[in-house]
Parts: structure tokens; sequence; C-alpha cells
């Protein structure tokens, strides 16, 4: 081997340095040192196998030379990098001194000195230690000792940073058998250091003795372990245990929960998981309570290739029922409580899936009476007590331009007026929508269907007026049939008892035509027909209200031909475009028939403003259909600005020009009377919106008496979205109308807001106010801290509820969540028996 001149000074200043197996250093493994030429320095970038080289000629001493890089039956090799490396021969030991950096299997090992005994097959690190360990961990020291497959040894002074961006700090850490690591005197935190004070205390952290974490289980052990927050200890626990953030699902006890009710007094709720298999599971809640003793619930969850389903149970033996008794209505006096839920979705193809939503109640009042029903427990605001549940199986399909939904529905109501056997029962009810993919004839052609089939036991009467309700003239017992003038004038049949099949299927065609001066003209054709089978039971005064008594068929049939009439007239200015746009409709069919016939069990609701001002068919449901020649005429007003926002004005007026208005015939429910529509010319409706931009919106709606432009309902909404908040107002003022059984003027604000104060923390608020009653319907205002570590969050709802019993309930609700660790919640709540706010809570 030949050597230049500054090669031969560099290995003479190292010999007379004292330097061991100077030639083997230099040469083969030493590719940190300055006297190294260039080129090999560049080639090796400073990395080599950490191994003995040969040992030098007329060397002696020692054993022969044994190499690291296959550990422990490993095939991998060992790699360092470091400003200096020393090796020892006599005590076979090889230092590694200034920056060194050394690979193995996936790790990087950092230190200032490193140094290596082959005889135990351990490394030793000194000062600045940094682990890098295979999945992400990361190990920061100032002493590391570990065996050389990196499986066993000791931390001084640790401090750990997961790759889910948890920290873990020990005075000591010992790991063995490769997957069992105990800390000594161990702090954990899944929460950022303070930028400006590293030192501080984080958010929250967990004391302990010892911690232990068990690889193999995947599972961390806490002992004497006690909870801080801010540095402030507020909960010890002896003994405590969570799953390591590698093991997404795994068995044990959940975090508690703390709920208080005047019906159970004091409870705590206490969560086990089951994770039984891959793909489903099981958790057990025991929730003790402090006066009914305890009430178990149970949740299986499973998910299968197509989709997933999942089932819930509760139950509860009460020992004291007489808590539960109420005047007038004891849905909960009763020793066993329970209930079963399950709900599901599966995947048929792509394009079509069927599911269950199904729950069984042993009573109405159970759900409320703990706190157990879906909507109470996530904590929704304004309206959380729900009035009723709905059990539903359903088929849904989806196409490019097709619809399809069936679906069967059973209602339980919560309310103490509530009978189940006036209730239906919707065997299915099915909707089909189909729009042709090519034109035809020039315009589009499309087909809805529906089949609705349901029964019901009893019928359902309300009171259209003050004296009928206060005499309670309208029940199944007083609604005599020998009283025409009774039942026909104070009570509206809601609900027809028997059996109501119908089929429906309608057709139409649409094109529009604009001309050269920019007219437009849509003309349009539907044909709708009707099959239906009734039988109907003659309860109470049912048949005073002519609809066929017994087994029955009844068909219509309803074409209608019309055209809509555009032109709208732009002016364009500097600031923006204006439109204006005169609108006609005109419509020409028939008479609508069968309107005694056939019972009204979807089309009970009919709001005439100016949403539906150009619908052809103003009824939201198919139980009734418009007949006769009708003209609906308005003017639209648009303002577009350049600078972004516009303003958007419609009024307008509907005519019936020839044959039976429609609106004038109530049916069973006077449906259409004093709608606005009942009569030669309809009220006046309008609409303004005003948007000035993408933060605010405001939206106005009316309508007017036709003869002295009495304001008969008005609506104001306003909707802004700035930088730090966001709020919606909305005001409703309605007229009575107690030919529908609407017997008071309804008035209330309905309001929400939400500001954030920072990027943490958020402060909400609503309110439900009645303004005929003058108070506060609800009420709810909550604030909330959310970040990388901790979820903090505090409300409060003040609400009547009209369900097994009209009441005020006031509940409190806190919830705590630490990532990595879980959360817990608590909910305490009252109700009193509440008075009547008039027509707006009905």
């Amino acid at each position: 081997m030949v050597m230049t001149a500054t090669r031969r000074d560099c290995l003479r200043r190292l010999a007379r340095s004292g330097a061991i197996s100077v030639f083997a250093a230099v040469v083969i493994t030493a590719g940190g040192f300055a006297c190294m030429s260039p080129a090999l320095a560049q080639a090796q970038q400073n990395k080599q196998i950490f191994s003995f080289p040969k040992r030098p000629q007329g060397e002696t001493k020692g054993k022969s030379s044994l190499s690291p890089s296959k550990l422990k039956n490993s095939n991998e090799q060992m790699l360092v990098r470091a400003d200096e490396v020393t090796y020892d021969y006599t005590n076979e030991r090889v230092s590694a001194v200034g920056n060194v950096q050394v690979y193995y299997s996936g790790s990087t090992l950092e230190g200032d000195r490193l140094i290596y005994d082959q005889k135990t097959k351990r490394l030793h690190a000194e000062g600045n230690v940094r682990l890098k360990e295979a999945d992400g961990k990361i190990v920061f020291a100032d002493i590391l000792d570990l065996s050389d497959d990196f499986r066993d040894g000791f931390v001084d002074s640790l401090r750990l940073e997961g790759p889910d961006q948890t920290r873990l700090a020990a005075t000591r850490a010992d790991r063995s058998s490769g997957n069992l690591t105990i800390f000594q005197n161990g702090v954990y935190t899944a929460c950022e250091p303070c930028k400006d004070d590293p030192r501080k205390p984080p958010k929250w952290q967990v004391k302990a003795a010892r911690i232990i974490h068990d690889q193999g289980d995947k599972t961390m052990y806490f002992e004497d372990a006690r909870l801080e927050f801010f540095g402030v200890p507020i909960a010890w626990l002896p003994y405590m245990s969570v799953p390591d953030q590698s093991e997404k699902r795994k068995s044990g006890f959940l975090a508690p929960s703390f709920t208080h009710g005047s019906n159970f007094g004091y409870a705590v709720a206490t969560p086990y998981y089951w994770a039984l298999a891959p793909d489903y599971d099981l958790t057990v809640t025991p929730m003790v309570t402090s006066k009914q003793g305890p009430l178990l619930q149970a949740e299986w969850r499973q998910r299968l290739l197509t989709g997933a389903y999942t089932v819930r149970a509760t139950g509860i033996f009460q020992l004291d029922k007489q808590a539960l008794l109420s005047a007038g209505d004891l849905p909960g006096y009763r020793d066993f409580r329970g209930s079963v839920e399950s709900r599901g979705q599966f995947r048929i193809t792509d394009k079509w899936v069927y599911g269950w939503d199904g729950t069984l109640v042993s009573d109405r009042a159970y759900f409320q009476d703990y706190g157990l029903h879906r909507n109470l427990q996530a904590g929704n605001l304004l309206g959380s007590t729900p009035d009723n549940i709905v059990s539903q199986a359903y088929v849904e399909g989806r196409g490019e331009r097709s619809f399809f939904n069936a679906r069967a529905l059973y209602f339980y109501g919560f309310a103490s007026v509530d009978s189940q056997r006036q209730i239906p029962i919707v065997h299915p009810v099915i909707d089909h929508d189909y729009t042709a993919n090519q034109p035809v004839f020039g315009g589009e052609l499309s087909l809805r269907s529906n089949l609705t089939s349901l029964s019901r036991d009893d019928a359902f009467y309300q009171p259209d007026n003050a004296t009928a309700a206060a005499t309670g003239q309208c029940t199944l017992a007083s609604a005599d049939p020998k009283d025409p003038s009774k039942t026909l004038t104070n009570c509206l049949l809601r609900g027809v008892p028997g059996t109501y099949s119908r089929l429906s299927t309608e057709v139409n065609w649409r094109r529009t035509i604009v001309d050269s001066f920019g007219q437009m003209f849509t003309p349009f054709v539907s044909a709708r027909a009707d099959l239906a089978n009734t039988q109907i039971k003659a309860d109470g005064g049912v048949a005073n209200y002519n609809l066929p008594i017994g087994n029955g068929d009844v068909a219509r049939f309803m074409p209608a031909v019309g055209v809509e009439y555009r032109y709208p007239f732009i002016s364009v200015q500097s600031w923006g475009t204006q439109t204006i746009e005169p609108i006609a409709q005109l419509i020409a069919r028939p008479n609508e028939t069968g309107i005694n016939r056939l019972p009204n069990e979807d089309s009970q609701s009919l709001n005439f403003d100016a949403s539906n001002l150009f619908r052809v068919n103003k009824y939201a449901g198919w139980d009734r259909v418009e007949g006769g020649g009708r003209l609906n005429a308005g003017l639209q007003y648009t303002a577009q600005f350049n600078g972004g926002g516009f303003v958007n004005v419609l009024f307008g007026q509907s005519y019936q020009l020839f044959g039976l208005n429609s609106y004038t015939q109530g049916g069973t429910t006077n449906t259409g009377i004093d709608s606005g529509l009942d009569k030669p010319r309809s009220d006046y409706v309008a609409r303004a919106t005003y948007q000035p931009n993408s933060t605010l919106a405001l939206t106005t709606r009316f309508r007017f008496d036709e003869a002295d432009f009495t304001l008969k309902r008005s609506e104001f909404e306003i909707a802004a979205n700035f930088d730090r908040w966001s709020t919606t107002l909305t005001y409703g003022s309605y007229a009575a109308q107690p030919e529908i059984g609407l017997l008071d003027r309804r008035e209330g604000i309905v309001a929400n807001a939400r500001y954030k104060v920072d990027s943490n923390w958020v402060l909400l608020g609503g309110v439900r106010y009645d303004v005929r009653a003058q108070q506060l319907a609800a009420s709810q205002i909550g604030i909330g801290y959310i970040d990388d570590c901790l979820i903090l969050a505090a409300n409060y709802v003040a609400e009547y509820a009209y369900n097994s019993n009209k009441t005020f309930n006031q509940t409190i609700m806190m919830q705590i969540g630490l990532r990595t660790l879980g959360g817990s919640s608590f909910r305490t709540g009252t109700s009193t028996p509440g008075q009547s706010l008039g027509g707006l809570n009905k």
C-alpha cells in the first residue's frame, strides 16, 4: 500500500500521541479524522460498520476481533459516525467521541460519548443522549446503557417524546425483555410545553411513583398516580392504566361519568369496554344511583364487510317507584323500566343501502327520567328534550338522475296527551323520482311516484276553538255522531281510524324557450293519477265528516297544462347590475275530486308565502292536490353589486280564475281555510333578502291581507358570521288560525350566538323567547376550551318540555377530555311543573 507523505506524517503524530492501532483506525474506520484523504472522507460520508478491524501485523495481545454487526442472531449491521473512534483490543471495547451517531435496525442513537463493550454486549452513551426508535419515540437522557440490540438497559434523567406528541420524563428508566420499561418517578402528559417558558408545568400531567409500559400488552400502568392541572394536584389514584397510542382498541375500564337528577339522586357510571375481536366489541356500563339502585347499560357494536350495526339495552329495577309518581300521569310508577335500541346500515351496491333504527321502551318517561336518550346524551341545545321516538326500517337507492326510498315507520309519543292508538303505523311509505337523461321534445321529462299505507286504531280529534278546548268536546267519548253541528264546527279530525293505502304517480314535462327579445316562456304539462283503498272505522263522530265508512276504493286523476312567463329587464350601472323581472304563471286543470273521500294524512300543513307562490301544487304532500284554473303573478327585483353582495325582492299574489278553489274545501282538517289562498284573490306575499357580503345576510317574509293589508304573517332572519363571532336571530309573528286548531296568536324570538375569544376559548348562548307569554321558553349559555391536549366545556340549559308531563327543566352539563387518557362528564338537572307558554311551544 502506498501512502503519501502527508498521510505518513499524520500516522507518526497519532503514534506519538498513544493512539491504539493507528494504521487500522485511520485507514479502515476513522472516517472523521482530519488527516484522512479528502477523497476517502467524501466517499465514506462519516459512515462505517461499527466493528473491530483486523489486528495490525505485529500485534500479539488481545483476542481475535469480534464483530457486533451481527447482533443476537440478527443480520442487520450497526453503523457509526463520530469525530473520533478508538479501539481497545485488550478489553474489547470501542469508544466513539464527539458528535456520535449510531444507526441500527431503524433506530438512531446520538450522544457526546459512546462506549461499546464486546464482552458484555452493552452500549453506554453519555452527554446529550438522544435515541430515536423505529416506532418514532424519541428518548433524551444524560446517561443511557443498553444491550447491543437496543432491547434492554437503563436510562438516567430520561425525557421521552412519542410519535403521537406524548411526553414522558423520569429520573430513571429500566428496560427488560425488550418490551417492558419501568419509569421511576415518572411524569406523563400529551400537552406541548409552554413556548415562552418550557419549565412551566403543562396544562395537565400525571405524576406517578412508577409508570410501567408493557409494549407486548400495549398498556401503560400508573402506580400511586396524581393528576395535576397547571402543576396543582386535583385527583389521586392508587392505580390506573391506559392503552398506549399504538393500540386503538383495548379492553378495560373507561373514564367514569357523574350525573344527578331529582328522580334518581346522585349517580356514577363506569363503562367497561371489551375489544372482543377486530370487528366487534361490547361496552357494559353499570350506573349506580343513590335513590333507585343500579341501572345497567350494554352496547354491542359490529362492523361487517358491507356495513355496521349496534344494539343497546338498558334496564333498572327501581327501589323507590313512589318517587316517580306525578299527578294524573304515572308512566314511571313501575318496578322494572328499560329499553332496547338498535341501528344499522349496510351497502347492497355502490348505489343501494338498507338499514334500520329501532327502539323499544318500557314507558314514555323513562329516557327523560334517567337522561338516557341519544339526543340528551349528545347535549343538544335549545329544544334538546325529544317528544317522540321514530323506529324505522328502510331501503334507499340513488342514481345519476333518480332516487328511491322505501321505509316503514313506528312513532312512539312521549307527551302525556299522546295515545298510541291515535298515532299511525306507517306500513311502508315509498318515494321514487326519475328524470330522463335525454331531452324529450326539447324539454325535461320527469316521473314522481309515492305509495303510502298506514293504519290507526282510534280517531284523533282536535278542537278548533277555545270553548271546545276548555270543555273537552273533542274526545272519542264526547265527539257524538248524533250532533253533527258539534263535531263539524268544533272538532278537526286529524287522524282517521282504520287502514288507508294510496298509490300516486305524476308525470311532468317542461321546456324553457327564450325568444330574441329575451322573453322566457316555460310551457309545462303534468298528469297525476291516484288510487286508494280505505277501510275506515266508525269511531265517535267519524261519520259526520262525510268519509266512506267501511271498505272502499277511490280513484282520482288530475291533468294540468300551463305556461310560465318571465321577462327580465337588465340595467348595467357603474356599481353593478339591476334586474326587474315580471313573472306570470297560468295553469288550467279540472276541479279536485275525492276531497272528503280520501283521508288527509300528509297534506295538513300549508303555509302560503313567497317560497311556494309559483308552485303548481301548493299542498305539501300527496293526499290533497290543487284543482281549478289559477294565475300566479309577481314582480322580482335583483341588484347585484360589483364589490359583492346582492338585494332580492319578490312581491306577488295568486288568483283563482275558474272552477272550484281547492283551498275553500278544508276537508276533515280544514287545510287551506284561512291560508290566504281561500278567496278569489289571495293575500299578498313578499320576500326581501339583503346580503352585502359573505358575512351578513338579512331575510324577511310577509303575508298581507288582500283587502286591507293587515299583516297576517311576518318573519325576520339575520345571520352574521364575522372573524370571531357568529349569530343568528329569527323573529316570527303569526296570526291565530282557529279554523286549523291554532287558537292563539304566536309570536317569538329565537337567537343563537357564538363568540370565539381566541384560538382555544369559545362562548355560546341561545334563547327562545315567547313574546305573547313574555317569558323564556328556553335558554342556554356555555363556555368551552379546546386545544391539542385538553377539552373543557360547561353548559347551562333551561327549557319547557312537553313530553311525559309539561315541566320546566334546568340542566348543567360539564365535560373534560384529556387526549390519550379519555374524558369524563358531569350532568345534573331538575324538573318542576311548568305553566303553559301559549301557542309558540305547542
